[in-house]
């Protein structure tokens, strides 16, 4: 949608498309904060726009949507220390790099792009009859088109080259929902529709065996994350909680999946934070409000004033007032 109504924003320059356009770019950044590369990207054509005088002071229309959306999501980050941010920062490594990182983990994160792309590539080498590359560099729509597939993911390589960050390889792929229109655009006087026959198999085949892969290691991987019973553990750790306390849980500690896990699925919603032992000791021994901490089980069980319990080999130590 951002795409769709920043390109009839270009075309048209009608505040209606600017307001929509501001609209969508807040959303995306709610939804992921990688969204801003792309937002990024636009800007760049949005720039080139300007420069050729070919949209006017209606393109600034899109900050009033895009700052009163996103106003209420800065004011929570402000009040909770920033707390996505230093998450996402602290997935991809930043802090420990050497040298090294900065050439390494870039040159990996394309490596692993391309690897990801190899099988629309192998779509693509059916459907066309000769590959033949001729730009046209006063063409706005292939400049557009660059723009929205080619320039977020030249800055995440940058991203990475500059941080020595390791990019997760999955936050790529939803930058490449319009590879196709701009491989299609950018071919399509070679495109041969007699060859559609070898495209549709390879893609049928790809389209099956995809979730059945999927399917087979989550079925055989038990550890991974996508198999962690978060809920079953909550619903167990909120009857030992009722059957033994008679003040709400206020507040989880521990790592951020498991004691985030927790907050999320029990009843009262309590607050999480990444308590470390030596502060998560001290609300251990003075806690006002009901207090649960998950972690290591060698640790807490030492630690622990209260109820101790073990489960999926996580520690459990649970502060109230005792019925």
């Amino acid at each position: 949608m951002l795409v769709l109504y920043g390109w009839k924003g270009f075309k048209n320059n009608k505040t209606i498309d600017w307001l929509l356009f501001g609209l969508f770019a807040a959303l995306g950044i709610l939804s992921k904060y990688l969204f801003f590369y792309l937002l990024v990207a636009i800007d760049v054509f949005l720039c080139y726009m300007i420069i050729k005088k070919k949209v006017n002071f209606k393109s600034f229309f899109s900050l009033i949507p895009f700052f009163l959306v996103l106003l209420p999501h800065v004011i929570w980050l402000t009040e909770n220390n920033y707390i996505t941010i230093t998450y996402a920062l602290h997935r991809i490594g930043t802090g420990d790099q050497n040298f090294l990182d900065h050439i390494i983990n870039p040159l990996i994160f394309l490596g692993k792009q391309i690897g990801i792309l190899i099988p629309f590539f192998v779509m693509f080498l059916f459907i066309v009859s000769k590959v033949k590359l001729k730009f046209n560099i006063k063409d706005k729509k292939l400049f557009f088109l660059i723009c929205v597939n080619i320039v977020p993911i030249f800055l995440m390589f940058l991203t990475s080259m500059i941080m020595g960050a390791k990019i997760r390889t999955m936050w790529m792929t939803p930058f490449y929902l319009f590879m196709g229109v701009f491989i299609v655009y950018v071919f399509q006087s070679k495109i041969n529709l007699r060859k559609l026959k070898g495209f549709v198999y390879t893609f049928l085949i790809l389209f099956i065996l995809s979730p059945f892969v999927y399917a087979y290691i989550s079925i055989t991987e038990i550890d991974k994350k996508t198999n962690y019973p978060g809920k079953e553990i909550s619903e167990l750790v909120q009857k030992k909680w009722d059957k033994n306390f008679t003040n709400r849980i206020g507040l989880v500690g521990g790592d951020e999946w498991h004691g985030g896990n927790l907050s999320y699925h029990l009843k009262s919603r309590p607050r999480w934070d990444n308590i470390l032992e030596d502060k998560g000791n001290i609300i251990l021994n003075s806690a006002e409000e009901g207090f649960i901490l998950i972690g290591d089980s060698n640790i807490l069980v030492k630690i622990c004033k209260g109820v101790f319990f073990k489960v999926e080999n996580q520690g459990i130590c649970m502060i109230g007032k005792k019925k």
